[in-house]
């Protein structure tokens, strides 16, 4: 039996498909792959770099379906089902949307990849797939279970391994996917198997994909003592209080963190408020000072993310949150227009007040692009919003910027190798925020 994986692109630039310089190893396939018997031959094939070959043979094709690659991914699979052969979407979008999902493939797979997926390959092998299989949520791999990461091999992914503690987060976020996906549950992998994969993979700079780290604080410790010995890097995402235990601090940069992915949504707490971004919130909010210093004096890079366009935003506000993440030097900033994810708080809120634009359903809509608002604002135009987040990303990626947030002697120059880590990939990021910018999704 051969198994052919799909990691779709968003979509396409004025005349040609768009190719993701920034691309990094699609670890759920790997996952996925890893979980596959090992008589079962395995391919994958990366929308974002290279052509898919529809007419080699293969007996089942799994795609990954996030809501920004939706488009992209129903185009694949018609194209191999016109063929004949089977198609299994899965992914957070199909659990969030699976009626939606289920028009476009053969098998439709919800939830968490562990629990069912050796049931898939065998359905399949025996001719008899399921049009539904509903997997429970859980730590990720269960057992002990490795990615494949040969199937990475030549791809031109970014030289940094990508790996999993955690899944979810125990917030609740009005706007987060995640949340809307996990039911506010997080779970927590076993720490010897995760340092058995660290151990077993090449490289000494690592992302923890994890959606929330730190959420539990005694668990992440746990993990942190056992990381010391091995003397690697890694980043990961984690909210911003953090910063209120520092055996937590101490740890965590001894265990050789270099910085994390940070949610500040906005420097408002009216806003904060209003999409229940609680960890931001804790003790009195002082514009965020007191744990901008805890992070600079541990010299952690910060890759600031920010959401704009909440009911309290302006295109004022949005500048001075510019002026604010220029002010505070964070290493990276994404200043990301909010977006209404299917099934989520602010998805139904946002329909409810007849406020959604592109018929509700953006991610499918012909018309609409990459980074613009898919809502009317309560304080501004959809262009307005959509040309604010525009300025916020150029003004911040500006050559002159990305100079003076090189020589930060706290975070970026704190080390060679942070140094060499800003330097390569600030003017990446940069290069790729044109390039994505009013992207069209899909190819038709």
């Amino acid at each position: 039996m051969k198994l052919t994986l799909i990691k779709p692109n968003i979509g396409r630039m004025e005349h040609s498909l768009y190719v993701d310089e920034a691309r990094m190893e699609p670890l759920p396939l790997g996952v996925l792959a890893g979980l596959t018997p090992p008589e079962v031959e395995v391919v994958l094939y990366d929308d974002r770099m290279e052509s898919i070959p529809y007419d080699d043979p293969t007996d089942l094709v799994a795609i990954t379906v996030e809501t920004f690659t939706a488009r992209r991914a129903y185009e694949i699979g018609a194209e191999y089902r016109q063929r004949g052969v089977p198609v299994v979407m899965g992914g957070m979008h199909a659990t969030l949307v699976p009626q939606e999902v289920a028009r476009h493939a053969d098998a439709l797979y919800l939830g968490d990849a562990e629990f069912l997926w050796p049931q898939v390959i065998e359905d399949a092998r025996r001719g008899k797939l399921q049009s539904v299989y509903q997997a429970k949520g859980g730590p990720a791999q269960v057992g002990g279970i490795l990615p494949r990461r040969d199937i990475f091999k030549g791809k031109g992914y970014l030289p940094l391994t990508l790996l999993q503690f955690s899944r979810g987060c125990r917030f609740d976020c009005t706007f987060c996917a995640v949340s809307a996906y996990f039911n506010q549950t997080h779970y927590c992998r076993n720490v010897g198997e995760v340092i058995q994969e660290i151990e077993q993979q090449e490289r000494g700079l690592l992302f923890f994909v994890d959606d929330n780290m730190l959420a539990n604080r005694v668990a992440a410790k746990q993990l942190f003592r056992e990381l010391i010995p091995l003397n690697i890097h890694w980043v990961s995402q984690a909210s911003i209080d953090m910063t209120e235990d520092r055996e937590l601090m101490d740890l965590m940069v001894k265990s050789g963190c270099l910085g994390h992915v940070v949610g500040f949504e906005s420097i408002n707490p009216l806003n904060l408020h209003s999409i229940k971004k609680t960890p931001n919130l804790n003790g009195k909010f002082e514009n965020y000072r007191p744990q901008l210093e805890i992070l600079r004096d541990y010299g952690l890079q910060t890759w600031a993310a920010f959401t704009i366009g909440h009911d309290h935003d302006t295109v004022e506000s949005i500048e001075q949150t510019v002026e604010f993440a220029m002010a505070n030097k964070f290493a990276f900033a994404a200043f990301n227009v909010l977006m209404p994810y299917p099934n989520t708080l602010l998805y139904r809120q946002l329909a409810a007040e007849g406020r959604l634009l592109y018929s509700g359903r953006w991610w499918l809509h012909p018309d609409y692009r990459f980074n613009y608002a898919a809502f009317q604002p309560r304080l501004m135009s959809p262009a307005e919003l959509t040309e604010a987040g525009f300025r916020a990303r150029t003004t911040f990626n500006s050559p002159l910027s990305i100079i003076r947030r090189t020589f930060d002697l706290k975070t970026n120059m704190r080390s060679l190798f942070r140094l060499s880590q800003y330097v390569a990939y600030a003017p990446l990021f940069r290069r790729e925020m044109y390039k994505k910018h009013g992207l069209r999704f899909g190819l038709q």
